[in-house]
């Protein structure tokens, strides 16, 4: 978060309480991060707004610009404002689509997740961060390098936000079910591949002071369990990896960061591999 130095502030005129700028506000009066405000629009005029917006922003001693830009499609439009201006990080406003439309169409916000070359912040709720749980969702099953890397990523993440909200940090991760089958004994027990997954998480406990009683290693499905863990410890923001597929078997299976979206009472931080956002920068480049 500290190294962020511009986030880009989607700005929708119909909510007069932007909850995507009250958590922009919160992050960059911390960090000192410049504040992009863009509303998606190629029928109406806002330039009154985003003046407006701007100079109340300025009073209270925030670096602003703003824009107003339309290309093709709402997720492309973001894309390429966050491209332009070199922004680190994307908060929104999470609108959710009824299930008939999320049926016949890819909802924005999941083509978001899926091509923005940046972390994603999905606002949910009006919840203060303040004093509150800040959930880190990993997959301790995963140790190749990648996903190593994005798993102190998420922990970072976790761990700069909860010390500028004052909050606490929990950390997740799901394991399979014991299988009597499975060639490694380690799978054939719950308490086994509990005391493994916990051996994986010691290093990320000792860089980040993370203690036994703020890690929680679960059974279950992912997209089950952190929903269940967001909502029972009230977390106010959940942190997830995605490795956003696309494409048709993107499409048939989905990816968990989407179900988490959708299943969740919480801002949703979404991030991705550091050669995956590499990938869908060259991708935005070339379109």
């Amino acid at each position: 978060m500290q190294a962020i130095r511009s986030i880009l502030v989607v700005v929708e005129p119909e909510h007069s309480e932007s909850l995507a700028l009250k958590r922009a506000k919160l992050i960059a009066g911390v960090t000192g991060a410049h504040l992009h405000l863009l509303v998606c629009d190629k029928q109406h005029e806002h330039s009154a707004l985003l003046s407006l917006l701007k100079s109340g922003l300025q009073e209270d001693g925030y670096s602003v610009s703003t824009e107003q830009a339309w290309n093709a499609s709402l997720h492309e439009t973001i894309i390429d404002v966050q491209q332009a201006e070199g922004c680190g990080l994307v908060i929104k406003q999470h609108v959710p689509d009824s299930p008939l439309k999320k049926a016949l169409l890819t909802p924005a916000d999941w083509k978001l997740l899926r091509y923005c070359p940046c972390a994603v912040l999905l606002v949910k709720t009006a919840t203060p961060w303040a004093d509150s749980v800040i959930l880190a969702a990993i997959d301790v099953g995963n140790t190749d390098a990648e996903h190593q890397q994005l798993h102190n990523t998420i922990i970072d993440h976790g761990f700069e936000i909860a010390s500028l909200a004052k909050a606490q940090l929990h950390v997740i991760s799901a394991h399979p079910s014991p299988m009597l089958s499975a060639a490694d004994p380690t799978f054939q027990l719950r308490e086994t591949i509990q005391a493994r997954y916990r051996e994986q998480c010691k290093a990320f406990q000792a860089e980040f002071d993370v203690d036994d009683a703020h890690l929680h290693i679960e059974e279950g499905p992912a997209d089950v369990l952190i929903p269940f863990a967001a909502h029972k410890w009230q977390a106010a923001v959940t942190i997830i990896g995605t490795v956003a597929r696309t494409g048709l078997s993107g499409a048939l299976i989905g990816n968990t960061a989407e179900v988490i979206l959708d299943a969740v009472e919480s801002d949703v931080l979404v991030l991705k591999p550091q050669a995956l956002m590499d990938h869908l920068e060259e991708l935005a480049t070339k379109s």
